[in-house]
């Protein structure tokens, strides 16, 4: 009898050994989880973190190198794009300078007669914003416009893109610099160029001649001069959304989407 009394208690202090013993690994368990638990705020800070400088380095470099947005805010290339465009501009097929220095990453293919390209323009300085055009004059070329006709190399040119406001003929004070382009055994005492009639000017190597679609109403290469190369700064590829940005309608950004033109490839 004794020895069963026994048999049970050692059985009953073996089972309460096990017992004690699974309580304290299950503790020592829990802390160590615990303990875990208190790290990880601090690994899940450094995490979001990395998330965020990666994501960011990510949004520079293909907004410095392959890709860019351009909202349109004036008239200059109606009716190929409007007031309230917003564009997806390819900055990889020109190049790119790398911020902050003069080194210059070249692109993989060059520019074309008639592509829509955003550049930077040149001086004067009271033209403080990345400029849209169409690329009309090529290096070599010998352009001349006559009563709103644009002739290259002597021959008048399609261009069924073109649309023309209205109103007079005028003159300004800027074109003059088109005197040092002239072609050889054109007067320059005599030259007086106005918005509709000017030329022949033969470009140069390394500039280009640029032109809003809506003539009449656009502000380029005929009042402030050539660009050069190193300005353009990628080709305009197509729009991502439009909306009537000629509105006075609140909020026209919702209210009057323009959701025909979304995707529309620019040509």
């Amino acid at each position: 009898m004794a020895k069963k009394a026994n048999t049970r208690n050692g059985g009953k202090r073996t089972g309460g050994g096990a017992s004690g013993s699974g309580d304290g690994t299950g503790r020592r368990r829990t802390r160590k989880r615990a303990g875990g638990g208190e790290v990880r705020p601090r690994s899940a800070l450094a995490e979001w973190t990395k998330s965020i400088v990666v994501a960011a380095i990510l949004f520079v470099f293909l907004r410095t190198f392959l890709v860019q947005t351009f909202v349109i805010t004036s008239g200059s290339m109606e009716n190929t794009l409007l007031v309230g465009d917003m564009l997806v501009v390819n900055r990889a097929a020109m190049g790119s300078r790398i911020p902050l220095t003069n080194i210059r990453i070249p692109g993989y293919a060059e520019p074309h007669r008639g592509d829509v390209l955003v550049f930077d323009p040149p001086p004067p300085d009271t033209i403080n914003m990345k400029l849209v055009k169409r690329l009309v004059g090529m290096p070599g070329d010998t352009l001349q416009m006559r009563n709103k006709v644009l002739y290259i190399d002597g021959k008048a040119q399609d261009e069924p893109y073109v649309v023309h406001a209205g109103g007079g003929d005028d003159t300004y004070p800027w074109m003059e610099w088109q005197k040092q382009y002239l072609l050889p055994g054109v007067d320059p005492r005599a030259y007086a160029p106005t918005r509709d009639n000017w030329g022949p000017l033969v470009i140069p190597q390394g500039r280009y001649f640029m032109m809003g679609d809506n003539r009449d109403e656009s502000f380029d290469s005929r009042y402030w001069g050539l660009v050069e190369r190193w300005r353009l700064e990628g080709r305009a590829v197509f729009v991502y959304y439009s909306y009537n940005g000629k509105s006075y309608r609140p909020f026209p950004w919702l209210r009057e989407v323009r959701w025909g033109r979304v995707g529309h490839v620019i040509r």
